[in-house]
């Protein structure tokens, strides 16, 4: 973090600092594929194997654009394979996947690794969410026949309107805090990935507005009865979530994670994924040039 005084706090150094920042982050990301020099000196400790390899394929633990502000924590950070989070910004949408923790060890960890690639691939391919769950589902279910099913939850976000495309497969919860109401989002649940050959998904459809913060929390835990959900658990994650409201959004995952582990034992798994998302949207300008341009696009009345 960088403070400036105030009298060099303006918007044109502010500005240029942030192209510096751009440029440096984009060095340190080619120079990575060529050292291991930065993966050291972002480490406090030896990671155990499978947390290498789930450091090797998650994302990372944030993304920033002009509409929103996403950042994630998970725990045991150095020793669990089994964490499954994926995103990816272009200037139309934000797609992002959070899925239940699959257990500790090198089989979540390669379950985690299966799942993420089939993601990705289907995404690249051009696949809509549907596509994408259907596809991941086809190769865990290859691979494991059942036995290592994943709860996951799909979203892709418009940007410029906030219109949200979902797919539940045996979701992790998501949490809307709008103002000073906390709410629990109620998907309808389908199927986990990897469970039955050929599930058929569908898409549901929510909407963020501008001031929207959503918490995802995905366990490692067994399958949640269908009533829709561990009802102690939900009520710890209320309370979490309340508690840290005026918590930055790049704050908030870490600090949900300590309410949680101090609650009374047994009520979090040891095994825990927490993201939030802040939705800011976009100016009624931008989003009207948006429309405007979209309009634009849509063929003309047919010649006579």
């Amino acid at each position: 973090m960088v403070v400036l005084p105030p009298d060099r706090a303006t918007s044109e150094v502010t500005e240029e600092l942030a192209d510096v920042a751009e440029t440096l982050g984009h060095a340190l990301r080619v120079a990575d594929r060529h050292t291991d020099l930065y993966r050291r000196t972002r480490r406090a400790r030896a990671l155990s194997v499978p947390a290498e390899m789930q450091w090797g394929v998650l994302p990372g633990q944030a993304c920033t654009g002009a509409e929103f502000d996403l950042y994630a924590y998970w725990e045991p950070s150095y020793t669990s394979g089994g964490h499954v989070l994926d995103w990816c910004a272009t200037e139309e949408e934000l797609t992002l996947v959070v899925a239940d923790g699959t257990g500790p060890g090198a089989p979540s960890a390669l379950v985690s690794s299966l799942a993420l690639n089939a993601i990705r691939n289907a995404r690249r391919a051009g696949l809509d969410l549907v596509g994408q769950a259907s596809l991941t589902d086809q190769a865990l279910y290859g691979q494991h026949r059942g036995e290592r099913p994943l709860s996951a939850l799909l979203l892709s976000f418009a940007r410029a309107t906030g219109e949200v495309r979902v797919v539940d497969a045996g979701s992790p919860t998501v949490w809307r805090d709008r103002g000073a109401a906390t709410e629990r989002i109620e998907l309808e649940r389908q199927l986990p990935l990897g469970m039955f050959e050929d599930t058929v998904y569908a898409t549901q459809r929510l909407r963020v507005v501008p001031g929207d913060r959503l918490v995802f929390v995905a366990c490692d835990r067994d399958e949640p009865p269908p009533g829709g959900g561990d009802a102690a658990l939900d009520r710890a994650v209320r309370r979490a979530i309340g508690r840290t409201r005026g918590t930055s959004c790049a704050d908030t995952p870490r600090a949900l994670v300590r309410e949680l582990r101090e609650e009374p034992p047994g009520g979090l798994p040891d095994d825990v994924l927490v993201l939030c998302l802040d939705w800011h949207g976009r100016a009624p300008a931008e989003r009207r040039a948006v429309t405007e341009e979209e309009h634009r696009r849509l063929p003309g009345p047919p010649a006579v």
